[in-house]
This record gives structure tokens, sequence and C-alpha cells, in this order.
């Protein structure tokens, strides 16, 4: 019979522990969830023209300005823009399992850039822990007004034709930051702040794919900013919608209805 020392029981206890957690996080195995937001309605809205009142000539070098809030492929009603996150099914605040090779933020900056009079991207996701750069490439001043509520951030700021400055430790939330330009008042966007990577913005076509995603049940939330809560098991909600993710595979939602706002 084998004498264990309190220490070394302590560890060994310590280790099985640890690798039982371990194996318990990955029991289900990882995989991949995608989708579609498409149009409710047979109607696709048209992309209305901006009324640029400021730098013309700066704004429209590259053409006409159209509105970026809603936008809908008249070819597949797909819609852009809209933030896909994956939810705990017990709500936002919960964390979630999250595959070893995403455990590192890969990329410590994302960018925000105002090249043309409007923000590009229109709609920026980025992970907690990350620093917010935001760029002026264009020729003309910008003023960028990030406004984060109690949560934060919210910074005022003038940035010169070239110019730059960075934002750091912002939180997660469920609600996007609305960022705009208080010189041009046409021009807005979003930033949305998740504590894990399992979150995408849909294309031009509508589509999202999450990537190495905790197989098992867990929620899938969507948000557009001119409609607001997309998904929900029996209406919208800011809970989303139930979803079982496959291990080892593609789960497929299909299309998924983005309703005009009421």
């Amino acid at each position: 019979m084998q004498l264990w020392s309190i220490p070394t029981l302590a560890l060994a206890l310590a280790g099985a522990f640890v690798l039982t957690a371990a194996d318990a996080v990955q029991a289900e195995g990882w995989g991949t969830v995608k989708g579609q937001v498409v149009w409710y309605g047979n109607e696709v809205p048209k992309r209305a023209p901006i009324n640029v009142t400021k730098d013309q000539e700066a704004c429209e070098k590259n053409g006409k300005l159209l509105e970026d809030k809603l936008v809908v492929n008249p070819k597949n009603k797909g819609v852009r823009w809209c933030l896909v996150y994956l939810m705990d099914v017990s709500g936002f605040n919960k964390d979630i399992p999250i595959h070893p090779k995403l455990q590192t933020v890969p990329s410590k900056t994302v960018e925000l850039d105002q090249p043309c009079c409007q923000f590009e991207p229109h709609f920026l996701a980025m992970r907690e822990g990350q620093t917010l750069i935001v760029k002026n490439s264009a020729t003309i001043a910008h003023n960028v007004n990030l406004v984060g509520g109690v949560r934060g951030p919210n910074v005022n700021q003038i940035v010169p034709p070239g110019g730059k400055f960075q934002v750091e430790d912002i939180k997660a939330r469920n609600i996007p930051i609305m960022v705009k330009c208080d010189i041009h008042p046409w021009m807005s966007g979003r930033i949305a702040v998740l504590k894990h990577p399992y979150f995408a913005i849909t294309d031009e076509d509508g589509h999202f794919e999450i990537k190495d995603a905790p197989a098992g049940a867990f929620r899938l939330v969507i948000w557009h900013e001119e409609s607001g809560w997309v998904a929900g098991d029996d209406k919208p909600s800011r809970n989303g919608k139930k979803i079982t993710i496959q291990a080892g595979a593609t789960t497929d939602l299909g299309k998924i209805s983005l309703k005009p706002a009421e």
C-alpha cells in the first residue's frame, strides 16, 4: 500500500481536479456555427443618399455617399452590419469555454478609420483587452465622439488630417458603443466589445461564420442598429435564440429574418 504525504496528496488531487475541469470544458468538443441574416419584407430598402453639407470635395472624392446604417443586398436580401455573438444559456455575464488556440488575443489592436466622411468599418467588433486605434486618413479634420455610457469610454476628440489616437481598457457590454463625428453630423458607427472571441459582423450578403466555438447548448444573439435585437426563441430578444452547436461539424442555422423596426 502506497502512503501519501499531505503535500503530495494535495498536489495529486489538485492535478486531478485541473484535468477533470479541463476535460469538462472540452467534453463536447468544438464546432462552427454559421447562418445568414436576411431582410423580412418583400421590398428591399434602398440606401438613401447622404446630404453632405460640409467639406463636400473631400468627402465625396470617391463618389456620392450613401447611408450605411441599413444595407440590404437586393440580390439575396442579405443584411450587412449585424452583430452576431454567442452567449451562455444563463446570461451575458457568464463566461463560456474558449478554444485553447483562441485563449490569447491574436492582435492587440483594432483600427477604425474615416477616410471619406464615413467610418470604416461602419460596425467594428473587438475583444475585451484589445486597444482601439482611431485614425483619420482624410485631408480634413474630424471630431471623434465615443459614447460609451456608464461603462465608458466617453471620448470627444478632434483628430487632424493624418492623426490618430488610441483608447485602451474598453469593457465588454451587450449593447455596442456609438461613435459619431460632430463636425459631419451624418457620420456614425458602432463598436461592439465582447469578452470572448465568438462574434462576427455580417458581410455584404448577410453571412456570418464563427469557428472553433464550444459545442453544446448556447444562445445566439443578433443585434442591428436600426432594428435592435433580431433573434429570439419566440420573438426578438436581448437573450437571443437557443441553439445547439454540433461537435466536429458545421451547424448551419440557415436564414434568420430581420424585421423592420416598429
